[in-house]
């Protein structure tokens, strides 16, 4: 009798309660290439990431292209994304970064001007024109030496990251302002994320947020797994997400948060040497989107890109190829699911997913998928309002089950639950 309460307690635990999401935690893609120059029209273009359910959008500011002379000022570009952006109730992340020749001596966009009066005024200029956006991002990359020069942590904090800060806050005191945006590892003449963040904390940088790019280091490696740990670990993945938690806690304690800033798996085809299949790459949407609404200090994952960029030494981590043909991904973004749990060697497992277009309580159903046979799983159920889900079912180990949105009349990819 013991025994028999025991197991239905476990299953009870394994019902489909709605879990309790981070209040904050947003889901978003980058690609400033095909938003303001893909196919078809700007707004058609931005309509096909309102239907994929982002929640928000990072988009870079060139202070160098916006600025090219002092004072004169070119926004019509940035001012038709932000502000298409705002009119679909989508949230900008907006990245500054690139200094005009006139603000460095002539040099390159990354070289740093040598002081942070310019910067601050560009700072000032774009927040008092972009109002309605509350996240801003400075620079990116500055710890690799191809985004920023001198690649050091304490002159990117006082030329760029805390008059940036200062500036925007002035403006906008609902403003909440990133920096670090740093990449996943050192390479070469560069630093590491871990060294960058302790010098950052350092020399006394302000932020309300550090952004990072945690790529994964290998295809081997996935959201969950094959990170590297210890103090001689120095790259910071999505796969040792927990060390960038620590090293921002001990910089700055809780009250500074984390945004992944750039994050994406590249595919084969076309990239045979750093690239997963497609549908790994689909699947890896589901696993990430649940790290990181487990990491409670991580309020946003933003997916880079939405389509292949066309030079192969490039990224291939778009939901869509460089041609504009889907892969599973695409279908992945608006409707993740992940295993969390299978209750020993039984049947029963737990899935978490999503249904991110819209807002609110979103029905959905599970599909099983059994030597080419499908069958529905569960009844009608609804999501917690954020659109996320936690559910039991019963389904043999390798199984394949897929996501059904009523609302969209779409599903999204098979997921193999092992």
């Amino acid at each position: 009798m013991r025994r028999l309460m025991l197991i239905a307690i476990l299953l009870a635990a394994l019902s489909g309660e709605q879990a309790q999401a981070a209040p904050s935690v947003r889901y978003g893609i980058q690609d400033d290439a095909w938003i303001i120059g893909g196919p078809g029209r700007l707004g058609e273009r931005l309509d096909t990431l309102d239907r994929l359910g982002v929640d928000v959008v990072r988009f870079t500011l060139n202070w160098n292209e916006i600025e090219p002379r002092q004072g004169r000022f070119r926004w019509r570009s940035s001012d038709r994304v932000l502000r298409g952006l705002q009119t679909r109730g989508i949230q900008a992340v907006v990245t500054l970064v690139g200094t005009p020749g006139w603000a460095n001596g002539g040099r390159p966009p990354r070289f740093a001007p040598p002081r942070g009066k310019e910067f601050a005024a560009f700072a000032t200029a774009a927040a008092r024109r972009y109002r309605f956006v509350r996240y801003w991002a400075i620079w990116n990359e500055p710890n690799l030496r191809r985004w920023f020069e001198p690649t050091l942590p304490g002159t990117y904090v006082r030329r760029l990251l805390n008059p940036a800060y200062k500036a925007i806050h002035r403006v906008n005191r609902r403003a909440r302002v990133a920096g670090g945006v740093t990449g996943p590892r050192g390479n070469r003449g560069g630093v590491s994320p871990v060294d960058w963040l302790r010098g950052m904390a350092r020399a006394g940088a302000r932020l309300d947020a550090y952004a990072h790019h945690p790529h994964p280091g290998a295809r081997r490696e996935t959201p969950t797994r094959g990170g590297c740990f210890g103090s001689r670990c120095k790259t910071i993945t999505l796969a040792n997400l927990r060390v960038l938690v620590r090293e921002v806690r001990r910089a700055w304690g809780g009250r500074v948060r984390i945004w992944l800033t750039e994050w994406g798996y590249q595919t084969n085809p076309p990239d045979q040497y750093l690239g997963v299949s497609r549908r790994l790459q689909a699947q890896y949407i589901g696993v990430a989107a649940r790290r990181v609404y487990q990491t409670r200090q991580v309020d946003m994952l933003i997916q880079f890109l939405y389509r292949d960029e066309p030079q192969l030494e490039r990224f291939q981590s778009g939901l869509v190829t460089a041609a504009g043909r889907p892969k599973p991904a695409l279908y992945a973004f608006p409707f993740p699911l992940a295993r969390v749990a299978r209750s020993g060697r039984g049947r029963v497992v737990r899935l978490w997913g999503q249904i991110r277009p819209r807002t609110g309580r979103q029905p959905y159903r599970l599909q099983l998928l059994t030597n080419r046979r499908k069958r529905w799983i569960t009844p009608v159920r609804r999501t917690d309002r954020r659109g996320t889900f936690r559910v039991s079912v019963s389904v043999p180990p390798d199984a394949e089950v897929r996501v059904w949105s009523l609302r969209d009349r779409r599903y999204g990819p098979p997921v193999t639950v092992r």
